[in-house]
């Protein structure tokens, strides 16, 4: 049974992980008979945003914490997961994600990493074990990785930041997933294009098999 290191950052596309994202991602794990284990930043997330008005509050918030509300409590620390414990490595999207795992919303192609999450990037590479990220997710691993392919859809402008980072990029249709083997890097859109729920449960699903697929 292959075991999948899920990374989330929080509770909710504008400020943590996206949550449609987030639960199909573990369901497709599940329904291809393999465990996950579920981490997070043991940190204070960058704001917090009224996901009914979409604007910020001056709540203080902590990303395990709110991300312990899509695991159902079963989560630990970032600094938990070591790549020997695992299999593979995933990074469901959200615009929170880049503001707390990487600051590409606020800062485009003068973003950084969180250190212990590029790091965990870092190993899981070096030991060729297949990293899977959804969304906007992919910019990160271009951010760390380098020499890379991805996708991000078909944004223009996010494109050309993965391109400056020294990665190549494949334009795709939703649901469809950019299999890098000599990297071992799984990337699809989600809601990078315009999509349904099902249409994520769609993207999950075809991206976890294609991990399962590429396995040694």
């Amino acid at each position: 049974m292959k075991k999948f290191a899920v990374i989330l950052c929080g509770c909710g596309s504008l400020d943590g992980s996206e949550i449609h994202e987030s639960v199909m991602t573990l369901l497709a794990i599940d329904r291809n008979e393999c465990e996950y284990s579920i981490f997070a930043p043991d940190d204070i997330q960058y704001h917090v945003v009224n996901h009914c008005t979409k604007q910020a509050t001056d709540e203080k918030r902590n990303m395990m914490v709110e991300a312990a509300r899509i695991a159902r409590g079963d989560i630990r620390p970032i600094e938990e997961c070591h790549a020997e414990d695992f299999d593979a490595l995933v990074f469901p999207g959200g615009n929170g994600a880049a503001k707390n795992l990487f600051t590409y919303a606020f800062d485009g192609l003068e973003c950084k990493v969180r250190e212990d999450v590029a790091q965990l990037i870092r190993t899981f590479h070096q030991q060729h074990k297949p990293i899977g990220a959804l969304c906007i997710a992919p910019v990160m691993i271009a951010k760390v990785l380098g020499d890379v392919t991805v996708t991000v859809g078909n944004d223009e402008g996010t494109i050309e930041n993965v391109l400056s980072f020294g990665s190549k990029h494949i334009n795709t249709q939703q649901t469809e997933v950019i299999a890098d083997k000599q990297n071992m890097v799984f990337t699809t859109p989600c809601y990078m294009l315009p999509a349904r729920i099902s249409d994520i449960a769609d993207c999950a699903q075809n991206l976890i098999d294609a991990i399962l697929e590429n396995m040694q």
